[in-house]
């Protein structure tokens, strides 16, 4: 069995199709078929249930998938390790994260520090950074909400309180609270159901007794402030994403706790670089200031 098997496999295995898979790992798909069937062949089953180039896992497939996981994540381990040790203020962070509000302040405050370090980060749904996770295929995640599980190591870095925002000239704006409930009949721009700082305040609002008028619904939290300050609707705004320049005023809301946790997370056992040590003291350092 050869390494090279075990990577085709996974490509294959995580995309079910044979073109996208060849197209991922630049060869063709003749050679890619070529070299799963050799490893079908060494291991005397098939590990596919094949209609036309689409291929799902069958049962073999399905348990050799974990196993060859495995075998590849402790070699990229140890490829990790030597990279470390021989150029230790060399290489790469691999990052992802839900919300990118703090990103280039944390990321501006690593470069002064190590300005040969390289980054690469994702932009990711909570799904797909789990996914990424148990793969250990990143090295730190910024998350909120917090993740949880067995191979997963979570430090909460910062209690982020949600903030309502109003336009300049909004009937709130010489306020610095309000409640709930003195928000039922304000339009509201935000993000969509499945992010998790809108699955909170809607949740929060449904206990206050009633559900937020959206008058829209987006996939870039970003855009939100230029919404409110167009006077299109009002917003549930992390403090982390309060911008002092524009012109919103940010009020804090009375009787609830709503605020939102931030966690740094990462693999329990991937191998955790020198350089991936002081990125985590450096979040550690700007969240608490």
């Amino acid at each position: 069995m050869e390494l090279l098997q075990l990577q085709y496999f996974l490509a294959v295995a995580r995309l079910e199709h044979v073109t996208e898979a060849a197209r991922s790992l630049h060869i063709t798909q003749s050679s890619l078929s070529k070299t799963i069937g050799r490893l079908e062949e060494d291991l005397g089953v098939p590990l596919f249930d094949r209609t036309g180039r689409k291929l799902r896992l069958n049962e073999f497939g399905s348990r050799f998938l974990r196993s060859a996981e495995r075998a590849l994540f402790e070699l990229e381990q140890g490829k990790q390790e030597i990279s470390d040790l021989s150029s230790p203020e060399h290489g790469t962070i691999e990052l992802a994260v839900t919300n990118a509000s703090t990103l280039p302040n944390i990321l501006r405050e690593f470069r002064k520090k190590h300005p040969h370090i390289q980054f690469h980060v994702q932009m990711l749904t909570t799904q797909e950074m789990v996914t990424l996770l148990h793969r250990g295929e990143v090295d730190f995640c910024l998350s909120s909400p917090p993740i949880q599980g067995d191979d997963i190591e979570c430090q909460i870095v910062f209690v982020d309180p949600i903030l309502v925002a109003v336009p300049k000239g909004h009937r709130l704006a010489d306020r610095s609270s309000v409640t709930l409930a003195e928000l039922k009949d304000e339009w509201f721009v935000g993000v969509k159901r499945g992010y998790s700082t809108r699955d909170l305040t809607d949740s929060v609002c449904k206990s206050a007794g009633f559900a937020p008028n959206y008058v829209f619904e987006g996939n870039e939290p970003a855009r939100l402030s230029a919404l409110v300050e167009a006077g299109i609707g009002i917003a549930f705004i992390p403090s982390t994403a309060m911008n002092s320049r524009e012109h919103i005023h940010y009020l804090h809301v009375e009787e609830h706790e709503l605020v939102r946790e931030i966690a740094l997370l990462r693999h329990r056992n991937r191998y955790i670089s020198r350089a991936a040590l002081e990125f985590r003291e450096v979040v550690v350092e700007y969240f608490g200031r």
